[in-house]
């Protein structure tokens, strides 16, 4: 045993220090071919495939695929309210031929328009996760005001219709004060002001309790316009479809030239070809009856406007990215104050736009105005057209969508003679199920990773 290794194991063992070997490293561990041979280094990692190109190389079955995937992940999208609505046309249509008349649905499309304002308002809360319960004595408050304003005391229309305005503006933006900075739930701020608005609506409207519109006024003439002429609808239905064409070849050059992925121009024609044949299928059958309504058209205007502010703008991704997730969203430096005061803001003033096409429709503005079943059916149609209660999912168009669902089924109802109770449990039914499919997507989504 070797007193330099007291261990007694050659090389070093347990006891000792293990023996430092100099010189050259053994064969087993020099790299390949010899001592100077290059280090292999490892190849660079190959860029991973956006699915999304994929798909669209796939053709028809990459987008059957993608379909699949999306129905078995929870994306539903628009899909439930679209079919909602085909079943709803087609039930009355085949038991009162007159429901799918020409007549009919232009005054559908009229209908829709105060409630379907008001529902634009209610998405943008809903987006963040909240709940607006004043939305319907802020529109009766603003058609009151505007009512008092120009009839009784003579004020200028335009003077009256922007005070109207922005008078809901103000009442949102004390409701958003309120909840994003005194920190009271948006629950209670508007409770209380569906009370408070409703009772200043009838201070304003005094002793009468009712003022009767003139029919001349700025609002009845927006409400009641209809352009004859059959040019006018079709040529709305061109210019939609062409804006629509033209901004979707902009957006996919502009993504072409960022280096991100785009639409295909078949898509993009595919697409275009499908919204020209709903748009002029619509213009075919208004123009059947009397024509294009004016409000209609501005209710159309104010959902592409807003649709383009919600998925255009670095505004609208706050607002989604406030509803997804509210810490991620002040950490990422979202003013998360502004953004709850600017939404509550313009739910009252869509409210107020409502209020006034409502007024319009009835040729005044009473101690009712705002009341009966507005507010549910304001919420019902965000809800039903696809807008998430849970907050982050929707868009405008859902105002639309669930505003014809819920007047179509008033509409069949009413000619089949069925009572007032009838309507309101089926139309709370229909309500019940939009939110079922809008809970078992959302747990369908967690489930598969993408909620």
């Amino acid at each position: 045993m070797s007193e330099n290794n007291p261990g007694g194991a050659p090389g070093g063992g347990s006891g000792g220090e293990p023996e430092r070997r100099h010189g050259p490293l053994p064969e087993d561990s020099m790299p390949l071919g010899g001592v100077n041979a290059p280090v292999p280094v490892a190849p660079e990692a190959t860029p991973a495939v956006d699915p999304r190109l994929i798909v669209r190389q796939e053709g028809i079955k990459g987008y059957l695929g993608e379909f699949r995937r999306r129905m078995s992940s929870g994306e539903l999208g628009s899909l439930p309210v679209v079919l909602a609505l085909i079943v709803i046309w087609a039930v009355f249509g085949s038991l009162n031929s007159s429901f799918l008349s020409a007549q009919n649905l232009s005054n559908l499309s009229q209908q829709i328009v105060g409630t379907g304002m008001i529902a634009i308002g209610v998405v943008f809360v809903l987006l963040l996760g909240e709940i607006d319960l004043s939305v319907g004595s802020v529109s009766g408050l603003c058609a009151a005001i505007f009512a008092v304003l120009n009839v009784t005391n003579g004020v200028n229309q335009w003077l009256a219709l922007i005070t109207a305005i922005v008078g809901g503006a103000v009442v949102g933006a004390i409701h958003g004060i309120f909840f994003a900075k005194v920190g009271v739930p948006a629950f209670v701020v508007t409770l209380a002001g569906n009370l408070g608005w409703n009772g200043l609506m009838l201070q304003v409207l005094g002793t009468n309790g009712t003022v009767n519109l003139s029919g001349k006024d700025i609002v009845s003439r927006l409400y009641s316009t209809i352009y004859g002429q059959q040019i006018a609808g079709y040529g709305v239905a061109a210019i939609g479809v062409l804006l629509f064409l033209f901004a979707s070849l902009i957006d996919a050059r502009r993504r072409q030239v960022a280096g991100v992925p785009s639409r295909p121009l078949a898509d993009i024609v595919l697409r275009t070809v499908l919204l020209a044949i709903v748009a002029f299928l619509a213009a075919y059958t208004l123009n059947q009856y009397k024509g294009l309504p004016l409000a209609l058209l501005i209710f159309l205007i104010f959902i592409v406007v807003l649709d383009f502010v919600l998925r255009r703008t670095a505004y609208g991704r706050q607002v989604f990215a406030l509803g997804g997730n509210i810490e991620g969203a002040r950490r990422a430096g979202i003013n998360v104050s502004w953004i709850r005061i600017s939404v509550f803001t313009i739910c009252s003033t869509m409210a107020a736009v409502g209020g006034l096409f409502l007024a319009a429709q009835i040729q005044s503005a009473s101690q009712t105005s705002g009341g009966g079943n507005l507010l549910m059916n304001a919420i019902a149609a965000a809800v039903i057209g696809g807008t998430s209660l849970f907050g982050g999912r929707g868009k405008t168009w859902s105002a639309l969508l669930g505003a014809l669902v819920i007047a179509s089924i008033q509409s069949g109802m009413n000619i089949e003679g069925l009572s007032n109770a009838i309507q309101f449990m089926i139309t709370g039914a229909v309500l019940l199920a939009a939110v079922v499919v809008d809970s078992l997507a959302r747990r369908t989504q967690k489930a598969a990773g993408r909620a």
